[in-house]
């Protein structure tokens, strides 16, 4: 009589990460039970790599949620909006606020301040804000008001911008650790908002991706600047071509006054 082999009682690895990978969230301990005494390696690897992500998204569930503690402070208000600007450095193109409402039981994995995140997590995270958001409203003011108000005058007017597009109206505004003037809505200014309050990185996200996006397209008109990689922000290449080749219309004047001269 043939003898059946190892190989053929047992499933290749190949098999069972097939299985592992098209597992359910809630059908994993199940594996691990069923392939705990599988001694070969590549079993024993697999079942920890996907405890490790377990482990790991148990963890930025715990993150996230810590991420809502304002608006659930203040859940029983009424409405609540995350507010923050991007752009208040660049030497050109426009600053950009954003304004977003969450539904209260809105949980988005892997917001946080838009500058920690990576140029494709903001992207998906953007996709994501805008498909679960009550609403979202954007202020742009230019570089040219910029120049003859000021910058921090800019943002205000750009964040009041932001808000008033919102519909509904918002009745708690959540702020990046300022009060924006001219706005009758109660405000809560939080410092490093944007790292503790899951509506204002929501703000912060759309606000940056939306305006990156504006940098690229401006980038075609004036491609000598580089504006589709620094964005407006004054990286050593873009100093150098402004001394080279003078500013264009993008940039702010009140800006690049020591560097043009």
């Amino acid at each position: 009589m043939r003898r059946t082999t190892m190989s053929e009682k047992k499933q290749s690895i190949s098999a069972i990460r097939e299985i592992f990978a098209a597992a359910s969230e809630t059908e994993l301990p199940a594996l691990y039970l069923e392939y705990e005494e599988d001694s070969r390696a590549g079993v024993q690897n697999l079942i920890q790599k996907y405890q490790k992500q377990e482990e790991a998204l148990k963890k930025e569930r715990e993150r996230t949620e810590q991420m809502k503690i304002y608006e659930h402070k203040y859940e029983d208000l009424g409405w609540i909006c995350g507010i923050d600007e991007v752009g208040r450095g660049p030497l050109a193109g426009p600053v950009v606020a954003g304004a977003v409402i969450l539904p209260p039981d809105c949980r988005i994995l892997y917001l946080n301040d838009s500058k920690k995140l990576t140029e494709r997590r903001r992207e998906l995270l953007y996709e994501e804000i805008m498909e679960k958001a009550v609403a979202v409203g954007l202020g742009v003011v230019s570089q040219e008001r910029i120049d003859e108000i000021n910058i921090l005058q800019a943002t205000y007017e750009a964040m009041r911008e932001a808000v008033g597009k919102l519909n509904p109206q918002p009745e708690i505004l959540l702020n990046d650790a300022v009060t924006i003037p001219g706005l009758s809505q109660r405000q809560i200014p939080i410092i490093k908002g944007d790292a503790k309050s899951q509506s204002i990185a929501a703000a912060s996200v759309v606000a940056k991706v939306t305006r990156d996006h504006m940098m690229i397209a401006l980038d075609e008109a004036y491609p000598q600047y580089g504006f589709a990689s620094n964005k407006g922000y004054g990286s050593a290449a873009h100093m150098a071509a402004l001394r080279e080749y003078g500013p264009c219309p993008l940039h702010r004047r009140t800006f690049i006054r020591n560097i043009c001269g």
